[in-house]
């Protein structure tokens, strides 16, 4: 596979962040490198706010409607995936400048 399938892979789950990740490290490009920061970034987002709003409903089930943040946060994946198949190197909304300089053991 090439560096921008790689990339597109790169937000398909953790497993598709893995197989980017090993598939692609030894051949890695400026893209591959920014995508695997961002997918990884947004999925450690993705994962806490997960577990924070179950806590949350849980307790006060009235709130159940927060549940629909995760809709937001599968259009930026999908928004992640458009930028990597473009080969552009734009962050995906709100979070992912953080990414940028995050994770330095990506490269």
């Amino acid at each position: 596979m090439n560096n921008k399938t790689l990339s597109i892979v790169s937000y398909i789950t953790l497993i598709g962040w893995l197989i980017a990740y090993f598939s692609g490290k030894d051949k890695a490009d400026a893209l591959l490198k920014y995508h695997l920061k961002q997918s990884l970034g947004l999925a450690i987002v993705s994962i806490t706010l997960n577990i924070i709003l179950r806590v949350i409903v849980s307790l006060v089930p009235s709130l159940a409607f927060l549940g629909m943040i995760g809709l937001v946060i599968a259009v930026f994946w999908i928004l992640g995936i458009i930028n990597a198949a473009n080969s552009a190197l734009k962050p995906v909304p709100v979070f992912g400048k953080a990414f940028e300089n995050s994770f330095p053991f990506i490269g």
